[in-house]
Parts: structure tokens; sequence; C-alpha cells
């Protein structure tokens, strides 16, 4: 057998199990759950992956797209006759550059026989009918998808949930002929098209769950990169919840783990798990809406976003004996710069995080709210010894008269629930207020994990803090310091809406 017939046989069984192209040629370790991926986009047009942190998704996406990209075309006598199309895209520039082609830069170069050349933005060859190219999704660049009609064609999206229905529309206009359709999400949004496709008989769907990673089985790094054993279980530490092996109920989420039975937060749901969080009614803050939130801080980022001339409200939840940080919240208008903390190692430090205020102080626009019940009220008097003014007293447990909710129509029990309604109102979508949060687990966590209800006279009232840390293990603190940057200094009688103003 000469050369070239070696080289068909080799063509010919790539062709046929794509997973062997992945391990022969790109020299990928793909875990059992990501080999049934790449058989799906072989055989299937449209496949869906909802998944996990840290669980492989882009770079098993990768390997879909190079398998796609060097075993569909077809060629006679030297010339192409079936042409190849790729377009890979994301929400953000950042998401495309910064991980989508770096995966498939590492595929290319692990080969080292793949014909064609590495660019910023994909993978060039000779024909122009035969390319990879990456870029960024855009509602004001339709134009973009009109070029990627051809005998094979496949596109690939990343964080799929943030994907608008108006370029999915366009994408699914050029699924003609041999063509894919790949989208791989963080499902953090229980709505829109990737929500969907979870539930639509078109797709071929699956999910990554970080319980099953191979680095987490085995108990060992064997994947360098991938989700590990010590992350997971630090997270059913602190994310779930022991329940009786006669509650368990897997429609819930409910999962094994070394032996015994644990039900997931929402939190653990998304991130670990890769299901779709499972809001509850009494739920304070959806975790769709504080992913928004997070997702706009991190564009604001890469835009090299800067706060400057804007007056900053500063919240504050001051560490005492027994807890480990003090948090400063300062928020300029709708964006929240950072969480920042201090670890004062379980002892009061007064006069370090006095120290903290005073750099946000100077600025007389500028405003502090700190909680000073408890360790914050000697930060709030040291504070006033320096002459400050523009410092606020928070205490939760006073009351509430003659405060609304933005609509005007509902009244609170007292000032923690009114507070914490405000940063409720204020991360809502349907209000428009666009906020912008630094993501952290932490606060995620707290926000998701607090219940509201209706009390008998019909005002809103915030479950006890306890009951909140009976749960998570821990006080809110961070969420405590957000909210504090909604109290209404100087109020008498006044609705939300007027306090929003202050800060638009």
């Amino acid at each position: 057998m000469n050369l070239s017939d070696k080289a068909a046989l080799y063509m010919q069984a790539w062709r046929d199990d794509w997973c062997k192209f992945c391990s022969d040629v790109l020299k990928a370790r793909l875990d059992k759950e990501q080999q049934d991926i790449i058989h799906s986009v072989q055989f299937n047009k449209m496949t869906a992956v909802a998944s996990g942190t840290a669980r492989g998704k882009d770079f098993c996406a990768a390997c879909a797209a190079v398998c796609f990209m060097y075993l569909t075309p077809r060629w006679e006598n030297g010339k192409l006759t079936k042409n190849t199309k790729i377009a890979m895209t994301a929400p953000t520039g950042r998401q495309v550059v910064n991980i989508m082609i770096p995966e498939i830069s590492r595929l290319f170069r692990n080969s080292g026989v793949l014909p064609g050349r590495l660019l910023s933005s994909g993978i060039k060859t000779n024909y122009d009918e035969w390319f990879l190219t990456g870029f960024k999704s855009s509602d004001d660049n339709m134009e973009a998808w009109s070029g990627f009609h051809a005998v094979n064609t496949m596109f690939v999206v990343t964080e799929a949930s943030g994907i608008s229905e108006t370029t999915f529309n366009a994408i699914e206009g050029n699924l003609q002929g041999n063509s894919r359709l790949l989208i791989v999400f963080n499902p953090n949004v229980t709505t829109g098209y990737a929500a969907r496709a979870m539930k639509s008989d078109r797709f071929a769907k699956f999910r990554l769950s970080s319980l099953n990673a191979e680095n987490v089985v085995s108990k060992k790094v064997i994947i360098p990169g991938q989700v590990d054993y010590e992350w997971v279980k630090d997270k059913v530490a602190n994310w779930c919840s022991p329940i009786q092996q006669s509650d368990f109920n897997e429609g819930e989420g409910d999962f094994k783990w070394e032996g015994g039975f644990y039900r997931p937060n929402d939190l653990f749901r998304v991130k670990v798990l890769g299901m779709f969080p499972k809001v509850a009614e009494d739920v304070l803050i959806p975790y769709e809406w504080i992913d928004l939130a997070n997702k706009r801080w991190l564009d604001l980022q890469e835009e090299g976003y800067e706060p400057k001339g804007k007056s900053c409200r500063v919240g504050s939840d001051v560490a005492g004996m027994g807890r480990d940080s003090s948090i400063l919240c300062p928020r300029y208008g709708n964006y929240v710069s950072e969480f920042e903390v201090h670890d004062s190692a379980g002892k009061a430090d007064h006069m370090h995080v006095t120290g903290m205020h005073v750099k946000y102080l100077d600025n007389k626009k500028n405003k502090a709210f700190v909680d000073t019940i408890g360790e914050g009220a000697g930060v709030f008097s040291r504070l006033q010894e320096l002459g400050f003014n523009n410092v606020y007293s928070c205490k939760f447990s006073e009351g509430a008269r003659g405060l609304n909710d933005i609509t005007g129509v509902y009244t609170f029990a007292n000032m923690r629930a009114y507070c914490y309604w405000a940063m409720r109102d204020w991360l809502n979508p349907k209000n428009g207020f666009n906020p912008a949060i630094p993501p952290c687990d932490k606060f995620m966590e707290e926000a998701t994990e607090i219940h509201w209800k209706f009390m008998s006279n019909g005002s809103i009232i915030i479950e006890p803090k306890e009951d909140i840390k009976k749960r998570i293990k821990r006080s809110p603190d961070y969420a405590d310091a957000l909210a504090n940057t909604f109290y209404p200094n100087d109020f008498v009688s006044v609705s939300e809406a007027e306090i929003f103003k202050d800060f638009l």
C-alpha cells in the first residue's frame, strides 16, 4: 500500500469518527461527555450544550469546529469542489479574542500538520471558500452573516444566552445543505433562544456537569485547566444543603456526593451542575438579574470605562470580633466599581476601615452610609470626629414610614426591607437602570439566597438575618454593603422613585 492509499484510509477513518481525529491529529484529551458532543455535531444539524464552570465547553466547541473545518471539504483533481466555511461568535470581542480563537490556535499548533495559516481572527487557507473566522456578534452588523453560504457551513456560538434573537435568526437563515449550529453556554438565564433550545426537539441537548469531570471523579488533575475536586468539594459544602435519601428528588437537582445526598441552591445549579436556576417567587433577586449586571461590568472594563465626574455613594459593613472582613461598596450612579475587602483577621480594626472611607469622603460630593448597628458605630463616630459631614448612620432596624418602592405602591416593615427592595428595583431589568456590578460569587450567593414576604398589613419584610446565616453559613455582608448605598438620607416622606433621582 502506497503513502497515498494510507492517507486515504486514515482520512476515511477520521471522517467516520471525529473523536478519532481529535485524538490522533489534534492531540485532544476529551472525556466521555465531550466525545458525545463531538459525535452529536458530526451527525446532528443542531446541538446545544449547557455547562458548569470550567467544564471545557469552549475547548470542546473548538474541537468540533476544527473537525468540521478539515473533514468536510472535498477536492477533485486538486480543485476544491465542496467548500467549507465556519463562523465562531460570542456576545463580546473579548470572548472571541481571549477564549474562542486561542482554543482554535492551540489545536492547530498541536497538530503540526494541518494546512492553512493562523490569523488573529481564525484560520485562512489558500482557498477563498475554505476558512474559519471568529467575530463579535452584533445586531448592527447583520450583513456579516450574508457571506456564509457554502456546501458545508458551521456556526459556533459561545455564551449563547447573551446572543440576541436577531442574530440567531440570521444564523438560521444560513443553515442550508450540510450545515451545523453548535451553541454552548452557562445556563444563567431562563429565557431566550439558548434556554428554549434545551427544551426543543430540533436540538440534540447536552449538559456538562462539573460533578462528572475527570478531575473531580478521580480527585486529581488529569486534564489541566478543567474544574477540579477541591473546588467542587468547597461548593458542595457552601452552596448545598444535606437532605435525607427519602427526600431525594433528581428533578430538583438533588445529587449524591461522597455517600451523602444534597440539594443545590441556584448558584450551584448554574455553576456546577450546568442547570438553569430554579427561582422561587419569594427570592429577593433572581440569579439572571445579577448575571446581566456582571456582564455589563465586564463590557465596561473592556471599554476602559472610568466613572469620572460622578459622585459616589459608599455602603459599608464593618467587621468585628469573630468576622474576617469589612466590606466597602462604592457605587457611582449605576456602576459599582468594586467590592473593597479588608481582612481584619477576626479583630475590630476601626482605624484602618476609617481610612478606607476617607479616600472617598475627601470629595464632598460623595456620601458614605455606614451600618452603625455593631462595629460600624465606632467607624462612624471616628469619621464624624474627623469633621466629615457627608457620612450617614445607617440602621436597618429603624422605621420606614413614608417610604415607598419605585412604583409608589409598596410600603416596608423597616429600613432594611426598604434598602434591600431598592437594590432589587435597581437590579430589575424591566426598570431600565442597566446596573453594572463586578462578578463576585459571595454577593451572588447572598442576593439569591435572601427571601421576602408580605406582612399582614401589606408591608414588605425581609427574612431575618439569622435565617440567612443558617443557609449560607455566614452573614450577608456584601449584600448589606450594596443595600446601604440605597439608604435615603435626609428623608421625611419620599418615594423610592425620588431617591433614584439622586444617582441616575
